[in-house]
């Protein structure tokens, strides 16, 4: 996983709006990159609602969650949609396939997806708080808001 530190390099990756996204886009807010296996799962169900659910709170920390899995764009659409995601970004790192999991050094090769993590970035694009989870567990979104808040 990417080192507290880091600088990551800027991205541009399509949202389930269609849109364009890039890191460069939120220089002077925090950024939470909340990665998710794959979309229609419940667990990755449960994140990103949680992440639509605290979207004031982040703003209230100025920072803005970004919810991104391999999957492709159509498919974040329509997950969007059902789920009732009208807020929160959530970006397809689908092609070429991974490359941003992969340069967080979060991609799983065997498996063909990201682990579930989530990476926060300071107003510059720097790492400064870093969790990877099991797949089968719930990021505490309360650990999360605390991360923000002392960093």
């Amino acid at each position: 996983m990417i080192k507290v530190g880091t600088i990551v390099p800027n991205f541009t990756l399509e949202d389930n709006k269609g849109n364009m996204v890039s890191l460069k886009d939120y220089r002077g807010r925090k950024v939470l990159l909340s990665w998710h296996p794959l979309a229609w799962t419940s667990v990755c169900t449960d994140q990103m609602r949680s992440l639509e659910a605290n979207r004031e709170k982040l703003t209230a920390l100025n920072t803005v969650a970004l919810g991104l899995s391999v999957d492709p764009a159509a498919s974040k659409t329509a997950w969007a949609h059902v789920l009732s995601i009208r807020e929160t970004p959530l970006l397809s790192d689908f092609w070429p396939h991974g490359k941003l999991a992969k340069d967080l050094e979060i991609f799983n090769e065997e498996a063909g997806f990201s682990a579930r993590a989530n990476i926060l970035l300071d107003e510059e694009g720097k790492v400064i708080w870093a969790k990877q989870y099991p797949n089968s567990e719930l990021p505490d979104m309360e650990e999360v808001l605390r991360a923000i808040a002392e960093n």
